[in-house]
């Protein structure tokens, strides 16, 4: 007896040993948190296979833990703050849930700097992180991206043209649609994306402006008639986002675990979010068909039309943010270049 007590307590002693080389072994834990649910596809393709991949990097020595869906508390408008004041280590958020603090950012947004090239406008946003930086004071960025850009989606109304939209109430989540939607003669309703299927099904708003990789995971397919877009996916602008971490929680780690995370963020990185949002937007627009819904594709003419419109916007945006001391037009001068370069 007295030998099989010697023997289980060495095999508790191994056990224990072991359970606490695998804790000791991740030496660095964080906390992500943002908006969507885990069955999205920027959680579920995106945010899941960047976290497995810093922590390969590090060896085993980081964990990120994922909270979607809000779950850690407050509202998406609060993420940045949150961040910023430590109370989570990383978020992955909407610049334009926070309007005016990311005004250098906010020129990819605009319809006739962003068309329809996701790994461009990416690649574009990290060719300037220099000068984009001085956005994300208190953060470190790891990575910036937009989405497919916004397409048209309405409840029960076919649109071709400007003043299709005029005088409707259409919701948008940042102040570039805002203006977008304004030039042309709607009401801008501003909410972030978890309220849309409530406010569609309340009338609240008449349609929205999304990418198509939304429809999954609201089901908007069920709620949405038409789904419209331009000549070769030309939409109306785009939004911006960002995963960013606490600055002084960066700040306090060593290089090693430092490069783990710039290694799994890098250039190579920032054009695969392009492709991971374009395929989550075909699907999307696949699954809208197979519900019977209409899918519009405007011609050349049509398209032409809208962007006519909407010149006014990036005028707009040029002479607001330029009254601040920034180099406005020279932004959208250099972002214009840097998604054709990218694009080629």
């Amino acid at each position: 007896m007295t030998r099989f007590n010697a023997l289980a307590g060495l095999a508790l002693g191994v056990v224990a040993g072991l359970a606490a080389g695998a804790a000791s072994a991740q030496e660095y834990t964080f906390k992500l948190h943002h908006m969507l649910s885990a069955k999205s596809p920027a959680h579920a393709r995106m945010l899941v296979p960047w976290a497995k991949q810093v922590e390969e990097n590090s060896g085993g020595k980081v964990k990120i833990e994922l909270f979607p869906s809000m779950s850690l508390g407050g509202k998406p408008p609060e993420l940045v703050q949150q961040a910023r004041d430590g109370v989570v280590d990383i978020i992955w958020t909407v610049n334009g849930y926070t309007p005016g603090l990311f005004p250098r950012t906010e020129a990819f947004e605009l319809p006739g700097v962003y068309l329809n090239d996701i790994s461009a406008a990416n690649l574009a946003m990290y060719d300037m992180m220099d000068e984009l930086k001085a956005d994300y004071k208190g953060l470190e960025v790891m990575w910036l991206h937009v989405h497919a850009g916004q397409a048209i989606m309405m409840v029960d109304k076919e649109v071709r043209s400007p003043a299709d939209l005029s005088g409707l109430k259409m919701r948008i989540p940042t102040r570039t649609g805002s203006w977008v939607l304004e030039t042309l003669g709607a009401a801008a309703i501003a909410m972030p994306v978890p309220e849309i299927p409530s406010a569609l099904s309340k009338k609240v708003v008449d349609g929205t402006l999304l990418p198509w990789e939304i429809i999954a995971p609201l089901k908007l397919q069920n709620q949405i008639g038409y789904f419209i877009e331009g000549h070769e996916g030309a939409r109306l602008g785009t939004t911006s986002f960002q995963v960013s971490m606490n600055q002084a929680r960066w700040d306090g780690l060593p290089a090693d675990i430092q490069k783990a995370f710039k290694d799994a963020s890098g250039r190579d990185w920032w054009a695969e979010v392009g492709k991971i949002w374009r395929a989550g937007d075909d699907f999307g627009i696949k699954l809208a068909k197979k519900a019977g819904k209409t899918h519009i594709q405007l011609t050349e003419a049509e398209t032409q039309a809208f962007m006519d419109a909407l010149a006014p916007v990036e005028a707009r945006w040029i002479e607001q943010v330029g009254a601040t001391g920034i180099d406005a037009a020279g932004i959208v001068k250099r972002a214009k270049a840097l998604i054709a370069e990218n694009a080629k």
